[in-house]
């Protein structure tokens, strides 16, 4: 698979020994208006162009570089099943496809899903026939309908502000795997630290009930837990105790490997590979603690775009390096901004121990509407159950400054509904319910602001524990508001521009030097570390995206500065 674009296995977090990389050449056509049926344009054979999956036809690495609107794409290629995987399902798998897909074999519907950012499943099974099967995927897309969460991507032809090129279709891997009819679909690890046992729980399809689950844990290679049960229902629990206690911490991202089965006293139904952390997160008024021990959060701002792939990292090594030049750079973490970031990415915090919110792309979404929960929520759960297993995922952000629309408030209906039902489903992790500004219910006191004096930044919480007057705050009083019971994150400060090109930006005036520049940022750094109510910071942000040219990196991810430099600033204590 060597020749095949990001040809690493695409889910880290539940291996099989068997599967197929589907990356690479595929016939493809574009319908950018949106006016020809799937039939249509499926019936051309073969397809008229050529693309390379798993990257958007907007991308350089596609070989399309298309950047105007495109509502509707197809892709067709054929494909061939080993034969050693006859006589059990096979399962298709596309890692993300904006916006609404579809998923034929040999002409019949198998599969669909709307949303830009989480896996879709398709079952092939009853559709193959012996030799070559011919795969068809399509995907319409439209970032200027108010019922679509798309993130950054740009509502006008040109990126302009924070809106950058947009993505369409396929834009992670694509690939297939045989399996059991009673196989292990997910599973999520909630751990008692102090005892040493992790509880698994663990999504198995209907029909299992009756066999046995089996959870072996092991540590550099040791074995260190074995845990098993009779299967009750499609999700069961496990409790694993363990003989060695190794805490995932910040910086040091200590994992245990796990391996799964469902079996009987005679077969072995399905058998996986997999991995948790053992550690717990934990948000009160006084502070973020992680195992118990206070951490001041000190994040940046990583909105997941790349120069070459856009949404889509040029590789594997690509998505460690962000982790790694952020960590170089003194962070011990990041918001995933508006994206929801590929697995990889995931994967590499989890080894480096690199903290995490997870964001849902919801900016293109009507939030005035509270009917638009019927189109964002299916997408979010989605979202925390791919990525709950995850150590490195420390909190939730289904929302980031919910601005009104055409004169119309944001529903708090929707809002407080979205953070009810993820505070339901995950309740070892905080909510960060709407960055920036604020539905009626949140865990937190989130707030924006881009000042650049530091003096005036200082003004900002010269209020507090009764209140915090920030920029947003300023705007819109009557929308926002601070309660004194929670804690402060400043999830948004900085943004300084420095070495900005032609019709680049960054926050307020920039910087002459990269003296003033590093000035600037320990003045505005020092007065975070000395507001005793602040759990944190996120810094705007870690590299150039298009025109917002405020990185601390620039968009090839060149360092600006030497590293050491602003590690110096991002890491001094606190002087509280």
């Amino acid at each position: 698979m060597q020749n095949i674009p990001r040809s690493e296995y695409p889910r880290r977090e539940l291996i099989r020994p068997e599967w197929e990389n589907l990356n690479g050449e595929w016939e493809f056509a574009l319908d950018a208006t949106g006016e020809l049926s799937d039939g249509q344009i499926l019936s051309e054979n073969p397809l008229p162009r050529r693309i390379t999956l798993p990257f958007c036809p907007e991308s350089r690495l596609s070989g399309i570089g298309e950047t105007d609107f495109i509502k509707h794409v197809c892709y067709r290629r054929a494909i061939r099943i080993p034969s050693e995987w006859e006589g059990r399902r096979i399962l298709l798998h596309i890692g993300a496809c904006d916006y609404e897909t579809k998923i034929y074999l040999n002409g019949s519907l198998v599969g669909s899903h709307k949303g830009g950012y989480t896996p879709i499943t398709a079952d092939l099974t009853d559709a193959l026939i012996p030799g070559d099967n011919i795969l068809e995927i399509s995907a319409w897309d439209d970032v200027c309908d108010y019922r679509q969460a798309s993130g950054k991507q740009s509502r006008k032809k040109e990126s302009h502000g924070c809106f950058y090129t947009r993505t369409t279709g396929i834009w992670q891997t694509v690939w297939m795997e045989p399996v059991s009819d009673l196989h292990i679909a997910s599973y999520a690890v909630d751990c008692d630290i102090e005892n040493a046992i992790v509880s698994l729980s663990v999504k198995i399809p209907g029909g299992a009930e009756g066999k046995k689950l089996t959870a072996e844990v092991y540590y550099d290679g040791r074995p260190v837990g074995v845990g098993q049960t009779a299967i009750a229902s499609g999700a069961q629990e496990l409790s694993v105790a363990l003989s060695e206690k190794h805490l995932w911490e910040a910086g040091c991202g200590r994992l245990y490997d796990l391996t799964m089965r469902i079996e009987d006293d005679t077969t072995v139904y399905d058998e996986v590979e997999g991995y948790f952390g053992l550690r717990t997160v934990r948000l009160q008024k006084d502070g973020f603690y992680l195992n118990g021990e206070k951490l001041f959060l000190r994040t940046v701002l990583d909105q997941g775009f790349y120069p070459d792939g856009i949404y889509t990292a040029p590789s594997d090594d690509a998505l460690r390096e962000d982790v790694e030049k952020s960590m170089a750079l003194g962070f011990n973490g990041a918001r995933l901004h508006q994206k929801v970031f590929e697995p990889g990415f995931l994967y590499h915090a989890d080894k480096l121990g690199y903290l995490l919110f997870g964001e849902a792309g919801n900016w293109g979404l009507d939030h005035t509407n509270a009917n638009n929960i019927y189109h964002f929520l299916p997408e979010w759960l989605e979202e925390v159950e791919r990525d709950r297993m995850h150590p490195s995922i420390i909190g939730w952000c289904p929302f980031n400054e919910t601005w009104d629309i055409e004169g119309r408030r944001q529903s708090n209906e929707l809002l407080d509904t979205v953070y009810t039902v993820t505070k339901a489903i995950d309740r070892t992790r905080p909510v960060v319910a709407n960055s920036g500004s604020y539905p009626s219910q949140s865990d937190v006191n989130d707030i924006h602001d881009y000042e650049q004096d530091p003096e005036k930044f200082k003004e900002t919480f010269a209020h507090l524990p009764a209140e915090v007057r920030c920029q947003l705050w300023r705007k819109d009083a009557a929308r926002q508001k601070y309660d004194p019971s929670l804690p402060l994150f400043v999830s948004e400060y900085g943004g300084i521009g420095w070495s900005i090109g032609e019709n680049g930006w960054g926050y307020g005036k920039s910087v002459g030097s990269p003296e003033e520049f590093l000035a600037r940022l320990e003045g505005l750094t020092d007065v975070i570390l000395s507001v005793p109510e602040a759990f944190g910071f996120c810094y705007t942000q870690l590299y150039d995206v298009e025109q917002e040219q405020n990185g601390l990196l620039t968009y090839d991810r060149k360092f600006k500065f030497p590293p050491e430099q602003i590690a110096r600033i991002l890491k001094k204590p606190r002087t509280v």
